[in-house]
């Protein structure tokens, strides 16, 4: 919790697996209270090693796009209850409250 929110990390991902623990590593544990990571029907090791990281992992199983994938890790922050979330990966990070 960071100022009594729940906070959420988001992560859109696509065929991740070789980038996917150093961005890991980039988010600030102890700010958020979870991160979930929405694979786009990825080829490679993406869901694994989410799962290795002990990432909440959701997984299209065909490939629906960049905005799809947000939006289901929005619907599945706010399922969580989250009152902030933060989108992180490559260039695109940002703060919702």
């Amino acid at each position: 919790m960071l100022n009594g929110k729940k906070i959420i990390t988001v992560m859109p991902a696509y065929n991740a697996a070789k980038t996917l623990e150093q961005t890991y590593r980039d988010v600030p544990l102890d700010m958020v209270d979870e991160i979930i990571l929405v694979d786009d029907g990825s080829s490679d090791a993406t869901v694994a090693k989410a799962r290795e990281l002990g990432l909440t992992t959701f997984v299209h199983k065909v490939n629906l796009g960049y905005g799809r994938n947000q939006k289901t890790c929005y619907r599945e922050a706010l399922r969580r209850n989250a009152e902030a979330d933060r989108c992180h990966g490559g260039d695109d990070c940002l703060w919702r409250i």
